[in-house]
């Protein structure tokens, strides 16, 4: 045992600092860990049961027992829930009607709406665009010899393209990030009341921007998916406004803030691996295989929550009505009874799927165009910068459950 972690195997009780960087700066240890003595537990400082174990977490991801919303079937009386703070009302306005949220119907009429948008032939078409932008900013900094990456790459090439996906002036891509670091500064375990009220300053200011742009669009409609989803309807009805405002800021934040921490990861996985970046990128048969060997080894976003739609049973632990449960998937992508030797960056794995963009109605629509951007630009990175190498050790940011790098120090 360490100072950050204590299982007891026998009560599968856990107590997990998660704030100590010596375990969000390697939470694969971590997870190890609770593999080998209790792959399922109750997270003392959390209060709930978290499920890491493959089978597991990909059915309940997928189990409609469970739900992303508790309040369409009981009230936050009957469920002893307390009334949501003041001080986040905007941050829960811009939640209300997010997809990442909701359940069917509602879900099932939003999802529809969007989603063509997202499936891969469509995505495709963009990669001309994602390539041109990928050359163009190593252009930039090729001739120094160095780079911190994040910033002058990874920050800018998802916002850059979800920007465009949507409608939104590519000049907005510095104030998106600040907004949606803000924003996704609610889903940090033990977030502070500063993070809340950036959260929720944020969220107002997000949500005024994007209603001054439904506004323009409502008027001179462009090509572009804010605009197919102002003027399309399902089953007779259109979205209304604080639905449009809602999606659009998910797809804006879940389109490019965990690409920009994979982009990162994946780079530092590659390089510390020391394999042949010429064997890896070989095609694009093997280029997609690491890509999905660096989203199994370390992926952006490692929790999604669930509610207990009703009493149910799930290996061992009774829940009632109402009860919140954790499904870490970064840790499922570490089972070692599905992924042998799980903590090895092994490119030919063909063990199976890894749930980094999770599974069921809620697997991330955005994922065609994550998994595009990235089998797009790691090999060109590499290919443009052949002797790319760490300048520094890189810092693992202090923001569980999310992961991802401080910055990225390369040179060549």
């Amino acid at each position: 045992m360490n100072e950050f972690l204590r299982i007891d195997a026998s009560t599968r009780r856990v107590w997990l600092d998660a704030r100590h960087p010596g375990f969000y700066s390697n939470p694969n240890l971590t997870y190890a860990q609770l593999h080998a003595q209790c792959p399922t537990f109750f997270w003392e400082q959390q209060g709930q049961w978290f499920f890491t174990g493959y089978d597991h977490v990909n059915a309940l991801l997928r189990d409609r027992r469970f739900g992303r919303q508790i309040l369409h079937i009981a009230s936050r009386e009957e469920l002893g829930l307390a009334e949501p703070p003041e001080h986040t009302r905007n941050f829960d306005l811009a939640e209300r009607h997010s997809l990442l949220e909701i359940e069917p119907p509602e879900h099932t009429r939003l999802r529809t709406l969007v989603n063509r948008a997202f499936v891969s032939r469509h995505v495709e078409k963009m990669s001309g665009e994602i390539e041109q932008l990928a050359n163009d900013l190593i252009d930039r900094f090729e001739s120094a010899g160095r780079v911190e990456l994040l910033s002058a790459f990874a920050d800018i090439i998802p916002v850059t393209m979800i920007a465009r996906m949507i409608g939104i002036q590519e000049e907005m891509g510095p104030q998106l990030l600040r907004w949606s670091h803000d924003y996704v500064g609610m889903y940090m375990f033990k977030r502070s009341r500063a993070d809340e009220e950036a959260a929720d300053r944020s969220a107002r200011e997000f949500a005024d921007y994007v209603r001054s742009v439904i506004a323009e669009r409502r008027s001179v409609p462009k090509d572009d998916l804010l605009s197919h989803m102002i003027h399309t309807e399902h089953k007779g009805q259109f979205l209304t406004e604080e639905e449009l405002i809602s999606t659009t800021i998910v797809l804006l934040n879940a389109g490019h803030e965990a690409t920009v921490h994979q982009i990162g990861n994946s780079v530092r996985i590659i390089l510390e691996s020391g394999l042949p970046v010429s064997d890896l990128f070989r095609d694009s048969a093997s280029t997609e295989r690491v890509v999905e060997e660096t989203l199994r080894l370390c992926a952006p976003v490692h929790i999604f929550q669930r509610w207990a739609l009703e009493e149910v049973e799930v290996e061992g632990v009774s829940l009632k009505r109402g009860d919140k449960v954790s499904l870490i998937l970064a840790a499922a992508n570490l089972d070692p009874a599905k992924f042998p030797d799980p903590l090895i960056f092994k490119p030919d794995r063909n063990d199976g799927a890894n749930l980094s963009f999770g599974a069921g109605i809620h697997f991330c629509i955005g994922a065609p165009l994550a998994r595009l951007e990235l089998n797009i630009v790691l090999p060109l990175l590499f290919r443009r910068l052949p002797n790319l190498k760490l300048a520094q050790t890189p810092q693992v940011k202090d923001v569980y459950h999310f992961h991802g790098l401080e910055a990225l120090h390369l040179t060549w």
